[in-house]
């Protein structure tokens, strides 16, 4: 098994991330340095390098079992990896992300439109629209004994949020809402009011489509 400290003097990742900085690192470098070892069938920059090719091919559907899949890699590296990009995740959507528009949210929520259950979703912003965090509220059908308000603003005051958008993908491909989903931005819509943070859209999402609330008149 071959760790960075056995590699060439001037292939070791971490002694040129010391020399030239973090940015002169080419990608499977920089996971090489998180990785910091390979097993005894493999190296880690060959490693690192598989994980790249995972990355280029699929990097919006990358999963703690795709990961898994490569050989050498085992669950607690897989997860390493994994925890490293959802945090870069976390904080490059904080970098000035505005939401203008309904299609605004279904971008920045397509990932969930993949999913066999129903995500209820919520986005905090600004008060000039700008992404504060995204986060999954609850998994399972949508309704009124699964969506507790207390859940949802707690997490909006916390952030300070001027205003909330929630959402939730149907798996089903169908984009109307139902008498349900109607309910519920009803109730939420009330709860907004009293605590006086702004339930900007409730948006139904899908692989091809969305629905709006508000573009329709509904909110």
């Amino acid at each position: 098994m071959k760790r960075l400290t056995e590699l060439y003097e001037k292939d070791k990742p971490r002694e040129k991330l010391k020399a030239k900085g973090v940015t002169a690192l080419k990608d499977y470098e920089l996971l090489a340095v998180l990785l910091g070892s390979g097993t005894k069938d493999r190296d880690v920059i060959a490693l690192a390098k598989d994980i790249v090719k995972l990355f280029e091919n699929d990097f919006e559907n990358l999963t703690l079992e795709k990961l898994m899949n490569i050989r050498g890699l085992g669950p607690a590296k897989a997860m390493q990896i994994l925890s490293a990009v959802e945090l870069s995740r976390r904080y490059l959507i904080k970098q000035n992300v505005k939401i203008t528009c309904a299609e605004d949210v279904w971008r920045e929520l397509y990932e969930y439109t993949n999913k066999k259950q129903e995500f209820f979703l919520s986005i905090t912003l600004t008060g000039a629209s700008h992404i504060i965090e995204k986060r999954v509220v609850t998994v399972g059908t949508l309704n009124q004994s699964l969506v507790h308000p207390r859940e949802l603003f707690a997490d909006a005051i916390t952030d300070r949020a001027a205003g909330i958008i929630i959402a939730h993908n149907h798996p089903s491909g169908q984009c109307f809402p139902s008498h349900e989903d109607r309910r519920v931005t009803q109730r939420i819509k009330e709860v907004s009011k009293i605590i006086g943070i702004e339930l900007i859209d409730h948006v139904i999402l899908t692989k091809e489509s969305y629905f709006s609330f508000l573009d329709e008149g509904e909110l």
